[in-house]
């Protein structure tokens, strides 16, 4: 709930009508889950419910909606979105939200996202907020290829996005870590899908050319700040991770960052929650 406990119809609106909220806080969660159904019996969505989220962003649910039908997956003042791959087992986004959104959008426009279920946004007035889970290029050529395809289609989608005027919280597991400060074993993954140099430069596009910003770093420039950990070799225990699950906002929010944070406490999947409080001014 916001923190002015007031609801959208109470509230006046304000510098930002599109959320119809007085002057507050807007907490903005996102989490890979690596099978919603697998972090949930790790208490992932126990544990979201307690946050004071307003949106929670799902990625890689890796189940189709009859099998959600536990009301754990519908989650008590939420409105529950979720879009699915055709595979069984595999990708998929969901978002949860308080506030009933004007529209929500689940196509890019083309298969490897529709049919991998890799994109959901949530429109509120000009404001959207949307789940977003990149292709992984780690099982080989094929797939990177898939990867790539995928971010020169998504490129024209951001182009887009920057031209329309809206304001954007692109939120998820974008699966490459943008600078060395972002990974721990940097000199050793510079061939690896994920940190390729292709990669990395496409980001340096979308942050310095399309005018993008990551939340996360906007307060927070330190090391060792990783979302993402290996299953091998003790590598959450030693911290050996990567980050690649961003918030990614246009710059119209940057003033609105009030707090970013990543919860590392307890072990709900292989990556862990990013935690970003914007706020609304008057």
């Amino acid at each position: 709930m916001f923190d002015c406990r007031l609801t959208a119809i109470e509230c006046q609106l304000l510098e930002f009508p599109f959320l119809a909220i007085q002057a507050t806080i807007m907490r903005v969660i996102t989490l890979n889950v690596n099978g919603i159904r697998s972090a949930a019996k790790k208490g992932a969505l126990s544990w979201l419910s307690k946050q004071n989220a307003d949106v929670i962003c799902l990625q890689e649910v890796r189940s189709h909606v009859h099998q959600l039908i536990d009301p754990i997956f519908q989650p008590e003042g939420y409105e529950t979105y979720y879009c699915v791959a055709e595979k069984p087992g595999y990708s998929g986004v969901a978002l949860y939200t308080r506030i009933k959104p004007d529209r929500i959008l689940k196509s890019l426009g083309w298969d490897h996202a529709d049919k991998e279920g890799r994109y959901l946004q949530a429109d509120f007035g000009n404001l959207s907020i949307a789940s977003i889970y990149f292709p992984s290029g780690t099982s080989g050529e094929a797939r990177q290829a898939v990867k790539f395809d995928f971010m020169e289609r998504f490129d024209k989608h951001l182009q887009q996005q920057k031209k329309d005027g809206r304001s954007y919280i692109l939120c998820g597991d974008w699966n490459i870590a943008h600078k060395i400060i972002d990974l721990k074993n940097w000199r050793a993954n510079q061939k690896s899908s994920g940190f390729l140099p292709e990669e990395r430069a496409w980001l340096d596009r979308v942050f310095d050319t399309l005018g993008f910003v990551d939340a996360f770093r906007v307060l927070n420039q330190n090391p060792d700040e990783y979302t993402w950990w290996s299953h091998r070799g003790r590598a959450r225990q030693n911290n050996v991770g990567w980050r690649i699950d961003y918030q990614i906002v246009t710059p119209d929010l940057v003033s609105a960052i009030q707090k970013v944070s990543i919860y590392r406490d307890e072990f709900f999947s292989d990556h862990a929650p990013l935690i970003v409080d914007y706020v609304i001014k008057q």
